[in-house]
C-alpha cells in the first residue's frame, strides 16, 4: 500500500467522511452512538480546517480532528486530537501515525505549548501508537464510560510542543 497523502480536508471531503466516521465507528474508541448516514460531519466547533485527511489513490481513508479542549481564554494554549479514524483496509500501514504527526506538527505551529487527547483504556493499539509519538499518561478517569456492556476507563494523554 503506498504512503498516504496527508492535507487539511476540504467541504468536498464531507461525504467520503461520513462514510469513513460510520464504517469505521466501534465500541472500542467510540463513546457516542453510531453516527448516522445523514448526519453532517463538520460543524460549528470544527469545520474543514480543523481536519486532516489521509487519502490512498485519491480515496480518504483516515482523518484526524484538531481542536481545543476546552472553550476558555486561558486553556487556548492547548490543542487536542478530538478524533481518529482510519478505514479497516488501511490500518496497520501508518496512516494513524501520519494523522497523528500531522496534527503534532499543525498544533506546534499555531503556536501550542501542549497537545492533548483522550482515549479508551480498552483500546490498547491507539493507546501504543499515541505512546511512541511522545504522549504519556497523564491521568485516568477509572470505569468513566459504560460501553457494550463493560465499564471502561477514560485515559487522558499528552505531550510538550516544545
Amino acid at each position: 500500500m503506498p504512503a498516504p497523502l496527508i492535507r487539511h480536508a476540504t467541504p468536498d471531503d464531507e461525504p467520503a467522511l461520513v462514510r469513513l466516521d460510520r464504517d469505521s465507528w466501534s465500541p472500542l474508541h467510540a463513546v457516542s452512538p453510531r453516527p448516522e448516514a445523514d448526519q453532517p460531519f463538520f460543524g460549528k466547533r470544527s469545520g474543514p480546517l480543523d481536519h486532516f485527511v489521509a487519502e490512498i489513490d485519491g480515496r480518504v481513508v483516515g482523518y484526524v480532528r484538531l481542536g481545543f479542549p476546552t472553550e476558555l481564554a486561558s486553556n487556548t494554549h492547548v490543542r487536542q486530537i478530538r478524533g481518529l479514524a482510519v478505514a479497516e483496509e488501511a490500518r496497520g500501514h501508518g496512516v494513524g501515525r501520519a494523522l497523528v504527526r500531522a496534527a503534532v506538527a499543525e498544533a506546534r505551529e499555531r503556536g501550542a505549548r501542549r497537545i492533548t487527547l483522550r482515549v479508551l483504556g480498552h483500546n490498547t493499539t491507539a493507546r501504543a501508537l499515541y505512546a511512541s509519538e511522545g504522549f504519556v499518561v497523564e491521568g485516568v478517569q477509572p470505569e468513566e464510560f459504560h460501553l457494550d456492556g463493560a465499564y471502561v476507563d477514560d485515559v487522558l494523554m499528552g505531550r510538550p510542543l516544545p
